[in-house]
């Protein structure tokens, strides 16, 4: 799940970002409204963090340009203003949930998972295949009963692959689901990220490359 955090105060963003990518996500970040609407203009989201108070460009109106472009990103529109009209105001606008400041960044993070179900085809509360049983809210897999510790990015990977119910995803959608901007687009992480997730579930193996395409979980 991927997810842009869009907060003036660098210190809340950095803390956010560090806070959702500790669950797994892919999160990038930017400091006033145009740069984020340049990333909007490069890169899909499911979910956008965004302060409504931005200097520059207001956040109001990057919640505007978001809504205009039809695309299936979610926001979460975070502000200082606690009055009800204010509230009323921000979702008027097209913002999908809104969170006042100060806030627990484990309410937040509550909230961008409940957006990013709603962004693409529900997560259930599990996914299972090939003996593979992940739960998403508590963070765990287990194969055939064990119990299977995963690192945050093979977490992500296996989700993506358990979502595909069986059809191949390739490594470019890989990378696009579970790292940041910042990734290299010419790494090996997600080959060796696949490697290491194979080890850890164990024999028999489960996932599968397909030559040229990526892999699946058949």
């Amino acid at each position: 799940m991927r997810v842009l955090v869009v907060e003036d105060e660098n210190l809340m963003a950095d803390a956010i970002a560090e806070w959702l990518r500790r669950e797994a996500f892919a999160v990038d970040v930017v400091y006033d409204g145009e740069a984020a609407l340049e990333r909007l203009g490069v890169n899909e989201y499911d979910v956008v963090v965004l302060d409504r108070d931005l200097p520059g460009v207001h956040g109001d109106d990057v919640c505007r340009s978001i809504v205009a472009g039809g695309g299936a990103s979610r926001v979460l529109m975070l502000t200082a203003a606690a009055a009800v009209r204010e509230r009323v105001a921000g979702l008027s606008l097209g913002a999908d949930d809104y969170l006042t400041k100060p806030f627990a960044l484990v309410e937040l993070s509550a909230r961008v998972h409940a957006l990013t179900r709603r962004a693409r085809p529900a997560v259930p509360p599990r996914l299972s295949r090939a003996g593979i049983v992940l739960d998403p809210g508590r963070h765990e897999v287990y194969r055939d009963g064990r119990y299977v510790a995963l690192s945050r990015k093979e977490f992500a990977v296996l989700v993506e692959l358990l979502r595909a119910d069986g059809a191949v995803v390739s490594a470019e959608d890989l990378l696009e689901r579970a790292w940041d901007e910042h990734i290299d687009p010419f790494t090996n992480v997600v080959r060796v990220t696949v490697m290491k997730l194979r080890r850890k579930l164990g024999d028999p193996q489960v996932v599968e490359t397909v030559p040229g395409v990526g892999y699946q979980i058949s």
